[in-house]
């Protein structure tokens, strides 16, 4: 049996992990929930904004918690313009279409990074990135207390755009019946690249919340989506609410995952949960039978 004082920080540092690992999963979720389709450049577009926070710190002294209204904005634009651009003219509006494009956008933005930035691992230093904060037994490094409550807040309020904004529920009605909305009146094509945009706008956010603890390299966004997407399964295809807590679960499996067995493996428990949920409820937690 584990000690409380040992117990007790380990979860917390779960929850702040899963947290991001929500925000992450959110954008995913979004993008499934109205284009049904698994986008499997998030990986890639996740490291595309962490370059961008990185060098937005290197070369221009921003903090990244600063770089937030440049980050944010510029992926939603970049998230746009591949829609509409790239993956919507390249689909022809098949399915099995989009899920090649966008893993073909996957291998273009990795293998640029690379060529750009080589595969070495960058890291920022900040004057926090140290600072603890103390709760209870815990000490939290400050970095990742900022992460949870920034993670939160921006969740937070995707949701509210999805319920309470004209364009929430213009995202609704698409996802519910494509033709039924664009008979009403919808610019369908157009709520599709808004989806697309806010769903990279949410990896903005998380590299902002991210790097002053963590590190870029053109491969970083493979461990990342691959987390996403059991988040994303666990919740239940679509679902918000379920990618939310699906993300603080799966943080904190992880966290005392790697307590109990090593950090090594420590997300052996993750894809324990993700084979179980997709045994024993396939529709995941909060997800409707089909």
């Amino acid at each position: 049996m584990l000690d409380f004082d040992i117990l007790f920080p380990s979860v917390l540092n779960g929850l702040t992990t899963g947290a991001v690992y929500a925000l992450i999963a959110l954008g995913l979720t979004l993008i499934y929930g109205v284009l049904h389709i698994i986008n499997f450049a998030h990986g890639a577009a996740l490291m595309v904004a962490l370059y961008g926070v990185f060098f937005l710190k290197e070369k221009l002294g921003i903090d990244p918690y600063w770089a937030l209204p440049i980050m944010v904005p510029a992926m939603f634009v970049l998230g746009y313009a591949l829609q509409r651009g790239v993956i919507n003219r390249a689909s022809h509006g098949k399915d099995e279409n989009i899920l090649l494009v966008t893993l073909g956008i996957s291998i273009v933005l990795e293998n640029l990074a690379l060529i750009l930035f080589q595969s070495d691992t960058r890291t920022i230093e900040t004057a926090y990135t140290l600072n603890t904060v103390a709760i209870g037994p815990a000490m939290i490094a400050l970095p990742k207390l900022v992460a949870f409550g920034g993670a939160l807040v921006v969740s937070g309020l995707l949701l509210l755009i999805v319920q309470k904004t004209d364009l929430g529920r213009a995202i609704r009605a698409v996802s519910k019946e494509k033709q039924g909305a664009r008979l009403m009146g919808i610019d369908v094509d157009h709520v599709y690249a808004m989806c697309y945009g806010l769903g990279l706008a949410c990896l903005g956010a998380a590299a902002c919340f991210l790097l002053p603890a963590y590190y870029v390299n053109p491969q970083v966004g493979s461990g990342f989506v691959l987390v996403a997407f059991t988040i994303v399964v666990l919740g239940g295809m679509g679902s918000f609410s379920g990618a939310l807590l699906g993300g603080l679960l799966i943080g904190v499996v992880e966290s005392v995952g790697g307590l109990l067995l090593g950090e090594s493996l420590g997300q052996i428990g993750i894809f324990v949960i993700f084979i179980a949920v997709l045994l024993l409820r396939p529709q995941g937690l909060f997800g409707a039978r089909a």
